[in-house]
């Protein structure tokens, strides 16, 4: 499973940006898919994640109610949806897929990692 995510995003405090994530390979629809981020001189940590149909979601306490997590499985694609973005969140958002319908909020549990889009969000 190779995973290609899209390009370097920025935007101000408050503003809005989505996201996207395809994959290759024929299996998306049986795989969890994750998002995670990494700051400078920061161990990568969970955003959200989202089962394989797309029936059950999961986000980190700092992205509950502003960000949102969806798929495309007809289009092998996941997105995160990111509103009301703070400085903080700046990072490098990495997308990941698991051998497993369930997701898990842990790094450790995936197995496929796209290469990583830099987010910068200024004040």
């Amino acid at each position: 499973v190779q995973l290609q995510a899209s390009g370097e995003a920025w935007c101000s405090q408050g503003g809005s940006l989505r996201l996207s994530c395809a994959a290759s390979g024929r299996s998306f629809s049986s795989r969890a898919m994750g998002w995670f981020r990494q700051a400078p001189g920061k161990e990568r940590e969970f955003v959200a994640a989202i089962s394989a149909s797309g029936s059950s979601t999961y986000y980190s306490d700092s992205a509950k109610g502003r960000f949102t997590i969806s798929r495309d499985n007809a289009n092998n694609t996941v997105y995160l949806q990111m509103n009301n973005l703070k400085p903080e969140d700046t990072a490098v958002y990495y997308c990941a897929a698991r051998g497993d319908p369930q997701y898990s909020i842990r790094v450790t549990r995936y197995d496929y990692w796209g290469r990583g889009t830099l987010v910068t969000v200024s004040s």
